[in-house]
């Protein structure tokens, strides 16, 4: 299926992106349309053999990490047949390149003993070699939750986007990407947990509706302790601060149970927290919590899906 990446410049204005093609380990150069006639081509050739001392890395690299073990089998695996795939750089000044998209590949080949490397050649902006590079990860899922979430906030915070504009860009639903912005909330030992996997992105959402970060921490080492699944940290999150009996006068456990379910239900829902309350005669209220206007409209658009 296709997806449209608008406003592009430098021959990406309103281009079909065919991100089928990205399972075919096509890359970014199939991702964003790149064809023989669009490469600055030296020689004959539409690819071009770039000297690997005259490339550098790209410093807004949304990939933070790079596993030494596998670098080195795909550095093995370079020596035996060569660089399959060609990186995407992009010309700095005479003779000087940086790195959109392909590091791994750069970096494997440097462990390799390679010379050259055969290397597309893109004209963009900063944004434009932040946006490719960030979004080829994504769809290559190389990239942990943190740092999709810090490549989000970066991209935000140097293109002037809104939540819904950056959406558009990366080709995810809003709620995604607000989603994985909420996490860079959380303490840093809490993130560095996510990254490292000891938890996973429903703990760490589940986390998150816990108001401090002494509650988060709390909670967050009771998972490392006891291994409480997402179910559980959501039933904390909900019971800080209240007695251990929830159940009021002439209320049933049962009852007090099915409001705790319903809580939980729409809390996962709208993302966010709600409470309900209810007196003996059968009447009370539910409230959804929202920050800003924009968890307001992420709401309303909630909303408005269920009357569909």
């Amino acid at each position: 299926m296709a997806k449209k990446f608008g406003g592009l410049s430098s021959g990406l204005d309103d281009m079909d992106i065919d991100t089928s093609s990205l399972k075919k380990g096509g890359g970014v150069n199939a991702l964003f349309g790149i064809k023989d006639e669009d490469v600055k081509v030296e020689g004959a050739s539409s690819i071009n053999e770039i000297a690997m001392a005259d490339i550098e890395a790209n410093p807004d690299q949304p990939r933070r990490e790079f596993d030494e073990e596998a670098l080195n089998e795909l550095a093995e695996s370079i020596k035996q047949i060569g660089v399959i795939q060609p990186i995407t750089l992009r010309k700095m000044a005479d003779h000087k390149y940086q790195i959109i998209a392909g590091e791994r590949r750069f970096r494997a080949s440097q462990i390799a003993g390679l010379k050259q490397i055969p290397a597309y050649v893109r004209e963009v902006t900063d944004e434009q070699v932040m946006e490719m590079a960030l979004i080829e990860n994504i769809q290559r899922e190389d990239l942990n939750a943190i740092e999709i979430a810090l490549s989000y906030q970066n991209l935000m915070d140097k293109c002037d986007y809104t939540q819904d504009q950056l959406s558009d860009r990366v080709g995810k639903k809003r709620a995604t990407v607000s989603n994985y912005i909420r996490l860079l909330r959380l303490p840093a030992e809490i993130q560095m947990g996510l990254k490292d996997k000891k938890i996973d992105m429903g703990h760490a959402r589940a986390l998150l509706g816990a108001e401090n970060s002494v509650d988060q921490l709390s909670i967050y080492n009771e998972i490392l302790k006891n291994g409480l699944s997402v179910r559980k940290v959501e039933e904390l999150v909900r019971n800080i601060g209240k007695p251990k009996s929830t159940s009021t006068k002439g209320e049933s456990k049962s009852t007090t149970e099915d409001y705790n379910e319903l809580k939980s239900q729409l809390s996962s829902l709208f993302d966010t927290k709600v409470d309900l309350s209810c007196n003996t005669k059968g009447k009370g209220k539910i409230t959804i919590a929202f920050k800003n206007d924009d968890e307001f409209a992420r709401i309303i658009e909630i909303f408005d899906s269920l009357q569909k």
